[in-house]
């Protein structure tokens, strides 16, 4: 099936000031000579790559004009897919590119599967697959640390950090090998040595990368942040200040909301996915228990808490039902209402916050909500500076890979302690390097392959 010629539209549904539909495969430019006609009437197969020519699409069966179009070639193997490319810019009204697209399709071309042409860029060489998953991140980044993440993803910065890595496995499993092949009278003990302590060196490399998993997650998917409090302490005016706009309606009568709101915001280049939901406290009627409800499922699901209490009240029952729930999670206790005067007691906050942040505001006045900022940015970052690493781990497959590399690589160790023979440690090398292997595309089952690029859009 790869050796048809595929086509799909490249550009989102909807109106636009242009549309363009993608053909790639042997049969791009036969194609295109079928259904265009350019303004100065040249020979389409004169058509010099890397260039734009000018004319009219023509429906293939009656010949009539379908819209006035700009059509570039790309020659292989110098393109995306490193087979020869033709791309159609039309109009980028819905039925101008529906009706050429199907015109393309009539004349030779099936329509694409999802992700197809990154996928053929990938089986055809010229990416590896940890490049190619970046395709799709940088599509869906929503910051420009999103975007700079997938970038430098997509320059192979995961490969370049994983090529040292395999190769001093590769030089363990040939010294291995080796020592199996020419046996001696005694097992070379210096080998044993050498063995461990590059696999131990290994295991801190892997290590390091591994670290960076946590911040690369929520800069590539976004930082999930629950408000909970009891109602009526600020939670919808927090969400309102945060996304600048009046998004939540807010009265002072408690349980207005009774649903969950959920939006996405820009936080200091952090994706995060703001959810605002019912005040928890004994339900009085269906509706509110529904909301209550759904705010304890989308807490288990929270990166981050920020948990409000009102200043000028004591704590309630209410909010003591919440410090439990909040236990061991990582959260951030907002103190509103710091413009009324204050009856809360601070040390029992203290007693009951644990290791949470615990910060001062005035939501209504917008104090706070800077320092609020700072610290969700704090959180993600672990309380440095943006890391300022040309690399990145945010696809959890990869963390996944890398962790259980790092347990074959610490099963040999042990192995080498207990003077196990070698050809039984190098079957935990041998599986480490499987797994790198699958994040690079080089050793990976088609199941696997289809899955990850099923996620993608036709058009990519």
């Amino acid at each position: 099936m790869y050796d048809d010629t595929i086509a799909a539209v490249s550009t989102p549904p909807g109106e636009g000031g242009i549309g363009i539909v993608r053909i790639s495969g042997e049969e791009s430019l036969n194609i295109l000579e079928r259904i265009f006609k350019s303004y100065r009437n040249k020979d389409i197969k004169s058509f010099k790559t890397y260039t734009l020519m000018y004319g009219y699409i023509h429906d293939v069966e009656s010949g009539n004009i379908i819209d006035e179009v700009l059509v570039s070639y790309m020659k292989s193997p110098y393109t995306y897919t490193r087979e020869d490319i033709v791309e159609i810019n039309c109009h980028g009204g819905a039925v101008s590119v529906k009706k050429i697209l199907e015109d393309v399709l009539r004349s030779g071309a099936r329509l694409a599967e999802p992700g197809e042409f990154t996928k053929r860029a990938f089986l055809n060489g010229r990416i590896d697959l940890s490049q190619a998953e970046a395709v799709i991140d940088i599509v869906r980044a929503k910051t420009d640390e999103g975007m700079d993440a997938a970038l430098k993803q997509l320059k192979g910065s995961l490969s370049k950090k994983l090529k040292p890595v395999k190769n001093v496995l590769l030089d363990i499993m040939s010294h291995i090998e080796a020592s199996i092949d020419f046996p001696e009278e005694d097992v070379d003990e210096v080998l044993y040595k050498d063995l461990k302590d590059k696999c131990i060196d290994v295991m801190g490399k892997i290590d390091e990368m591994i670290s960076t998993a946590d911040t690369g997650k929520i800069i590539r998917e976004g930082l999930n942040t629950v408000i909970v409090g009891k109602p009526n302490v600020g939670k919808s005016s927090l969400l309102n200040a945060l996304l600048e706009e009046n998004r939540a309606i807010v009265t002072d009568i408690p349980g207005t909301t009774r649903d969950i709101i959920e939006d996405h915001l820009n936080i200091r280049g952090i994706p995060v996915n703001i959810i605002d939901t019912a005040g928890i406290r004994e339900a009085k009627d269906e509706v509110e228990k529904i909301g209550v409800q759904k705010t304890k499922e989308y807490f288990k699901k929270a990166d981050l808490v920020i948990f409000i209490l009102d200043g000028s009240d004591i704590l309630t029952h209410e909010d003591m039902e919440i410090f439990k729930l909040v236990n061991g999670r990582k959260c951030i206790i907002l103190i509103n209402k710091t413009d009324l005067p204050q009856k809360i007691d601070m040390n029992d906050v203290l007693k009951y916050s644990r290791d949470s942040k615990i910060l001062k505001a005035s939501i209504k006045n917008g104090i706070g909500i800077s320092r609020l900022k700072d610290m969700i940015y704090n959180y993600v970052y672990g309380g440095k500076v943006k890391q300022s690493t040309d690399f990145m781990i945010t696809n959890v497959r990869h963390k996944d890979l890398l962790t259980k590399a790092k347990l074959s690589l610490k099963s040999a160790v042990d192995a080498v302690d207990k003077n196990i023979p070698l050809d039984l440690i190098s079957i935990d090398i041998n599986d480490c390097l499987g797994d790198i292997g699958e994040i690079t595309g080089e050793n990976i089952s088609d199941d696997i392959i289809d899955r990850i690029f099923s996620r993608f859009c036709i058009g990519k």
